[in-house]
């Protein structure tokens, strides 16, 4: 650090950094300056501040303002299109929207309806109940949600997460899997319930703790556990592990390698996965205008394979087949759904937690899509919408469903306008169940683990974990700490390791704020970090520190020991170097957002301690919510209300004024 000297006299000092102003084209006068109070809000009754506080928190989107000044039938309209968004954009809508919206909905259909019966067994159910979970959620939520593009289904991470915590409760096989399935809706129904209770009191926000760097570590490290779960059926292998972990399912694979797996499954699996890989080249690598290819082609896959298995019977040979899915619409199941007895609390725990994990994969889709149109949609209405479409899903023989990244980007691409995209896929999925059905029942299980591997390669973002590994290590640590976890240990704990370290991180943060060094940028009386911009000038006599976080319990006593320790080592310097001692420690107060009993309690100490150094301290530019509970603790009659600037430039100006010149 750089350091100047004058050893004029104070008095002439402030005289000689009065500031110069023009009064005329041809004349020039000097003026005295004048520091600037800073000013104090008007003291604000409890109830208001409570009443702001709530506000903020809550409704800082301010969902009621357009309720204001209106009629009461009015606001009645308005709350029902509020609820039932469909109501608002059904006035704008047209042949052209809906001719877009078709084909949009036909594309995601064919889509769907292979990956459907793969997620459904990925979670342990049966076929159908990944058919039904695509026929009625999305059209709930084509009414009450707020997203244009969104495609609502079953999704492979949800999925994975269901059936994993499922088996760990109970076993799939008693009761002929009834006690299983019944524990699955149970525990949809609490995701629901979970979900639209985070919407109703707007706890959207506790959604927001779960990283974006965790998320695409757990993303990533479940596509891959879902890959190798889908070696059973892609080698043909009956006994199969039922842990998750990347060692116990390669020990499963190779333990039966030489007698084992089937030749034929084999043979099928590994060249339509080459089929569905190329053709998801085609299109997002060669030509997105071929948007289409790799959304037609599980269904071609389905349907290709099928015919082949059926013509040649190869499931005389041991290739393994769906067999029978139940033909008909969701039957309803709201009289399986555990309200009593050990299950209960077991599926309220499941719901919770994968009700959190779709939540939090629709909001990330939602927003997304939302950006790239330039619409906003509201995160606590999505919630109601998820919640509400899942509840009623629980009662219709439906599991968990939530917005799935690879539908809504085929959606986006195949020009989709409104959410009639999802009644559209709804609509077909409902056709496939009443009379298609039947026609799968020699689909092989190899073709659908193949769709399942191609849909969840694009779950591993290298890219974003580059991304992540350049912007932040720690961000990056979290990252792979949540993609290690799933992959070597179990999905549940991949989840709270990535919770963990999303939390460490901000205790992190909060209890270890950053602090700086400032100096003055030459010719300015711009004040900056030394460290972003060596050429900045300290001024001698003066240290002027920064705190860059709000001052609380957590952290009150690191920031006073932090400070004290710049002083410390600004001095052992400048006696090294037989310049002037410190007379006075300035406090840049601007990044402090807001401060506690604690953290003026840290100030008092830090005055104190300063004082028998025989330094000054002064405060400058704090802000409304500080400088109110600074004047309430009377700490400005300790310091000296001199001693609080609303800048440093003025602190510094009358501190040291011949600095400023």
């Amino acid at each position: 650090s750089k350091h100047i000297s004058d050893e004029d006299d104070v008095g002439k000092q402030k005289e000689a950094a009065a500031d110069k102003i023009s009064s005329g084209p041809s004349s020039n006068r000097l003026l005295p300056y004048i520091a600037h109070k800073v000013g104090v809000p008007p003291k604000q009754s409890i109830f208001k501040e409570f009443t702001t506080a709530v506000k903020e928190t809550f409704f800082a989107d301010q969902p009621l303002r357009s309720f204001k000044n209106q009629s009461n039938t009015k606001k009645f309209v308005l709350g029902i299109e509020a609820l039932f968004p469909i109501i608002r954009w059904s006035r704008d809508y047209n042949l052209t929207k809906l001719r877009g919206d078709v084909i949009a909905g036909l594309t995601i259909a064919s889509l769907c309806i292979p990956q459907d019966i793969g997620y459904a067994k990925l979670a342990g159910l049966p076929a159908e109940n990944g058919l039904y979970s695509s026929f009625v959620p999305p059209l709930i939520y084509a009414f009450m949600g707020s997203s244009r593009d969104i495609a609502i289904g079953p999704v492979a991470v949800v999925s994975l997460l269901l059936g994993t915590m499922l088996h760990d409760a109970v076993n799939p096989k008693e009761d002929n899997g009834n006690e299983y399935r019944r524990l699955a809706f149970t525990a949809t129904f609490f995701a629901g319930v979970t979900q639209i209770t985070l919407g109703f009191f707007r706890l959207g926000f506790l959604i927001d703790f779960l990283s974006h760097a965790a998320i695409i570590g757990f993303m990533g490290g479940a596509a891959i556990t879902i890959a190798l779960q889908q070696l059973k059926g892609l080698l043909g292998i009956k006994v199969f592990t039922k842990k998750t972990d990347i060692v116990s399912v390669l020990r499963s694979v190779f333990s039966v390698a030489h007698h084992g797996w089937n030749w034929q499954t084999i043979l099928i699996g590994v060249s339509f996965l080459t089929f569905l890989i190329i053709a998801k080249y085609i299109g997002k690598v060669k030509n997105k205008k071929y948007f289409w290819v790799p959304a037609i082609a599980p269904l071609i896959s389905v349907i290709v394979s099928t015919f082949f298995v059926f013509i040649t019977r190869a499931d005389k040979q041991g290739v393994a087949i769906v067999n029978h899915i139940r033909k008909g619409v969701n039957p309803p199941s709201a009289n399986e759904i555990y309200f009593s007895g050990d299950l209960l609390a077991k599926g309220f725990k499941i719901g919770v937690v994968a009700g959190m994990i779709a939540l939090t994969e629709a909001i990330a889709i939602g927003r997304t899509f939302a950006g790239m149109k330039d619409y906003q949609i509201d995160g606590n209405k999505e919630m109601v919408a998820m919640g509400t479409m899942n509840i009623i899903g629980s009662m219709t023989s439906c599991y968990i469903a939530t917005g799935s990244f690879s539908r809504s980007a085929v959606n986006y691409m195949a020009g989709c306008h409104t959410a009639v995209s999802n009644i559209v896929m709804s609509l077909v999925v409902f056709l496939t169940l009443v009379f298609i059905t039947p026609l799968f029942k020699y689909t092989p299980n190899a073709i659908l683990a193949s769709i399942i591997i191609s849909a969840v390669l694009g779950l591993i973002d290298i890219e974003a974990m580059k991304l992540i590994w350049k912007i932040d290590k720690l961000d990056f640590v979290a990252c792979m700490g949540a993609f290690f976890g799933v992959v070597f240990i179990s999905v549940e704990i991949g989840l709270l390791i990535a919770v963990s370290i999303s939390f460490a991180k901000i205790l992190l943060q909060v209890t270890r704020p950053r602090t700086a060094l400032l100096g003055r940028i030459p010719r300015t009386k711009v004040y900056r970090n030394v460290e972003q911009y060596p050429e900045a000038i300290q001024i001698p006599g003066v240290l002027i520190v920064r705190v860059d976080s709000a001052i609380y319990f957590s952290n009150s006593n690191y920031v006073k020991e932090r400070i004290l320790r710049w002083v410390t080592d600004e001095d052992a310097q400048l006696k090294q170097k037989c310049l002037p001692k410190i007379n006075y420690l300035v406090l840049e107060m601007s990044p402090v957002i807001d401060i506690d009993t604690s953290g003026i309690h840290a100030l008092e100490e830090l005055y104190r301690s300063l004082q028998k150094r025989d330094i000054q301290l002064a405060l400058a530019n704090p802000g409304t919510l500080v400088i109110d509970k600074i004047h309430a603790s009377e700490f400005p009659d300790l310091i000296g209300k001199d001693k609080i600037f609303l800048s440093v430039a003025d602190a510094i100006l009358t501190l040291a004024p011949n600095n400023e010149i």
